[in-house]
């Protein structure tokens, strides 16, 4: 009823491309603030949605529209600020290893595609793969810890060498005692929409890369930004990582890095080890994860009312109707301006990084990141910060991948506490 009142409405068009433009500025914004983890910022969505006059409809649609840039512009900062030197390049993250080969716009621009690729792939294949998801998931469900802990071991199975396999051990057991210490703590914070997951994702993930960037030597000249990976290839590892994105919606504690690295070692010639060509594959793979997963979170919530991200606990609070060809038409507006954005202003953002004195610059993102955690969690989110931050030390050390550090979600719910 209410999708018919509003189709004979005039304006109801312009209304809607403007609301939805709102949300891209806003995710925009908010996506290339350095350390603003995906989650948090959806809490923050969730606490101002419900203040926001406007039609819930189009509320709701800025919300999405947010959410989904967001998942786009984000990647920038991550891989321009933090960059190690040379030294560290084998233990660095992929996206920074091509910024030190000079290919820090191609990784810009395959991020960009992934997440597009992301974008179309989902939307058709979103209600067929949420339904199969939703007649499994009761009996994933009930066997839950078994099936995060195979996620575990295959992680640890991943890993090339028996100290890298030692080293990603530590890490997860490190990281899952924190998380059960650290959880289920609601701490007083300056924020209402707050929470520990701050801190423990900025401490984990933030700035353990800035830290080691300190002593970098920044960004160094940048070549090109044409994709050096076949078509083929690049279509395949970004539909498997579409697909993966409906899996992390349903299975709790599974992250964007968990699904790629999954998705990396199940694709033919995929090692998901630290290569060269895998840092390609891995960008392109995350990407696709992360975006997609909010497309097929909004159709979750249309098919079994329950909302999987905290976008859609966002685009829930503010009581929209869930007129699917309007929202879905939203998300492919975002889509495409996350994908132009990302190409304008990463580049640019990139020189800019490279034209400014890095380890001031790197001091800053630290500070900014133990702010957040205070904005978000209080003191005790900054004590967390510290431990948090020391913890992701840890397989930098052993040349292992920062991802068995979720093991601060998935422990506490392989046990139980969580």
């Amino acid at each position: 009823m209410v999708a018919v009142e509003l189709s004979v409405e005039p304006t109801f068009t312009l209304w809607l491309l403007l609301w939805t433009l709102a949300g891209v500025l806003l995710g925009s914004l908010s996506g290339l603030v350095p350390g603003l983890h995906a989650n948090n910022f959806a809490l923050l969505l969730a606490g101002v949605a419900t203040s926001v006059p406007g039609p819930p409809l189009f509320v709701g649609a800025a919300m999405l529209a947010a959410g989904v840039v967001h998942t786009f512009v984000n990647a920038v900062p991550a891989m321009a600020l933090g960059v190690p030197d040379a030294e560290m390049a084998l233990t660095a993250l992929p996206g920074h290893r091509m910024i030190l080969d000079g290919r820090g716009h191609e990784a810009i621009r395959l991020s960009a595609v992934g997440s597009i690729l992301a974008v179309i792939v989902a939307v058709p294949l979103a209600v067929p793969v949420t339904m199969l998801v939703d007649l499994t998931y009761p009996t994933i469900r009930s066997h839950l810890p078994l099936v995060l802990a195979a996620v575990v071991f295959g992680l640890l199975l991943s890993e090339r060498t028996s100290r890298r396999r030692f080293g990603a051990a530590v890490s997860f057991a490190l990281a899952a005692g924190l998380g059960a210490a650290t959880l289920d703590v609601n701490p007083e914070a300056p924020l209402d929409a707050g929470g520990v997951l701050a801190p423990l994702f900025a401490g984990l993930f933030g700035a353990p890369v800035l830290i080691d960037a300190i002593r970098g030597g920044g960004v160094p000249p940048q070549g090109d930004a044409s994709l050096r990976v076949t078509r083929t290839t690049l279509a395949l590892t970004a539909f498997a990582g579409s697909i993966a994105g409906a899996l992390v919606g349903y299975l709790p504690g599974i992250s964007a890095a968990i699904a790629a690295v999954a998705v990396l070692v199940v694709l033919p010639g995929g090692e998901g080890g630290l290569g060269g060509a895998d840092d390609r594959g891995y960008i392109v793979a995350t990407s696709g994860v992360d975006t997609a997963n909010t497309i097929f979170a909004l159709f979750a919530l249309w098919a079994i009312g329950q909302p999987r991200t905290g976008v859609m606990v966002a685009f829930e609070s503010t009581a929209a109707p869930l007129w699917l060809p309007v929202l879905v038409g939203t998300v492919l507006l975002a889509g495409v301006c996350g994908f132009a954005i990302v190409i304008v202003v990463g580049e640019r953002y990139l020189s800019f990084v490279g034209r400014t004195d890095y380890w001031k610059l790197s001091a800053a993102v630290l500070s900014l990141l133990l702010a957040l955690s205070y904005l978000f969690a209080g003191a005790l989110g900054v004590a967390i910060f510290a431990a948090a931050t020391a913890i992701g030390m840890v397989p930098v050390r052993f040349r292992a991948r920062r991802v068995h550090l979720m093991g601060v979600l998935i422990g506490p719910l392989v046990v139980g506490t969580w």
